[in-house]
């Protein structure tokens, strides 16, 4: 495929807000990860919470479009990392309808809806007054934001494919792109914490006591979170990073709704078919962000997919023991990360795990490393096996 270039980034999650603290948490050792003190939520749990959301009164810019939890965990990415700026100067340069967008999410504003039930009157049941779905729990609600804060009226899509959803966007952004519906992207994920999926994975049994490890040879189950990322795409250079997508691979394995297959067929194919795109070997990746929940069965199926298409010749990391497991967010996000890793020439390690399965394969790193990185590749499984590599680097 034809490079796109990541011309701006913005990342808001448990680490902070701006890719700065962020870097600077990730070189630090240092956690986002917090004991559950979401709302009134009483699970036995850790949680990747943004810092300060319930303080950002009046955070919406957009008139008639309220000020709920999502549209805050967006403002919070839009102004951060002067991203907004970026886009408005793409936007003047090919105009607003020539600029596509496409977020991934899987619970968009939920919450808003929780509470309103919470809040019904009492006898006739009524929701409280005011209440907006189209704003809310709504998929395409974080969309209906972004769009309108950044004056864009091109493409625009939501994707909700579970923990993919917002990996698959730089996919679907590309072939956008290359058909001619637009000649330049906002890409990412956008996630906010609520009761649905707190307490869906705790009945799942998938959620840790303690900060996610992944890849340890204890390891417990998940630690979730929220947060956004926001990638600009565009054909042509506008940072002098050069850094760019170089391709995409999917696949849908559907081997059972909530668990992967356990050879990783579905993931190692979506692997080979980005680094087919990229026009790269596996001998070429310099790193790899794993997917990497924390999961028995998610691990050692990623794991055999990472082998069976790289051996174990090269470095991997998870980063969902810094932020959570965002969802709907964690493609992006984890994109994020790899960009930076790109930009910074380095490997975080895989937090909080102490001792990596000795039956997995891959080079798990523990500790942060330095690396002269210049291709990598991030990995998205989702539920139902819904599975999307990405490969990211500098264009030969």
């Amino acid at each position: 495929m034809t490079p796109l270039f990541t011309t701006s980034l913005s990342l808001v999650c448990s680490l902070g807000r701006g890719t700065a603290p962020a870097m600077a948490a990730l070189r630090a050792g240092r956690g986002g990860l917090r004991r559950n003190d979401f709302l009134d939520s009483k699970l036995d749990t850790w949680i990747g919470r943004v810092e300060g959301l319930e303080a950002d009164t009046a955070a919406s810019r957009v008139d008639a479009i309220p000020d709920y939890r999502i549209q805050r965990v967006a403002e919070a990415a839009l102004s951060a990392d002067g991203f907004s700026e970026a886009v408005a100067r793409a936007r003047e340069e090919n105009g607003a309808a020539r600029i596509g967008l496409f977020l991934g999410t899987s619970s968009a504003g939920m919450l808003q809806g929780e509470l309103a039930y919470r809040a019904r009157e009492p006898g006739s049941a009524a929701l409280p007054a005011g209440i907006s779905y189209r704003d809310s729990f709504n998929m395409y609600a974080p969309a209906a934001y972004v769009r309108a804060r950044l004056g864009l009226k091109g493409t625009t899509s939501v994707v909700s494919t579970a923990c993919s959803s917002s990996a698959k966007v730089f996919a679907a952004a590309a072939r956008a792109i290359e058909a001619g519906l637009c000649d330049a992207a906002v890409v990412g994920g956008i996630e906010t914490l609520c009761f649905t999926t707190l307490h869906g994975f705790a009945s799942l049994e998938l959620l840790s006591r303690d900060p996610c490890r992944p890849c340890d040879a204890e390891r417990a189950g998940i630690s979730l979170g929220e947060g956004a990322a926001l990638v600009l795409l565009e054909k042509e250079d506008r940072s002098g990073e050069r850094l760019a997508l170089l391709g995409y691979g999917e696949s849908a394995d559907a081997h059972h709704m909530s668990t992967p297959h356990p050879e990783g067929l579905g993931a190692a194919l979506a692997m080979r078919l980005a680094l087919e795109r990229a026009g790269l070997a596996a001998a070429d990746l310099g790193y790899i962000n794993l997917h990497g929940t924390g999961t028995r069965n998610n691990d050692a199926a990623e794991d055999a997919a990472v082998y069976a298409v790289a051996g174990d010749r090269v470095p991997c990391s998870a980063t969902k023991g810094w932020t959570g497991h965002t969802l709907g967010a964690a493609g992006g996000i984890e994109a994020a990360f790899t960009l930076l890793s790109l930009r910074h020439g380095y490997a975080p390690g895989t937090l909080n795990t102490r001792r990596v399965d000795p039956a997995l394969k891959s080079q798990v790193l523990l500790e942060g490393k330095d690396l002269p990185l210049e291709h990598a590749m991030t990995n998205s499984f989702g539920f139902g096996g819904s599975n999307c590599s990405l490969v990211f680097g500098r264009p030969r």
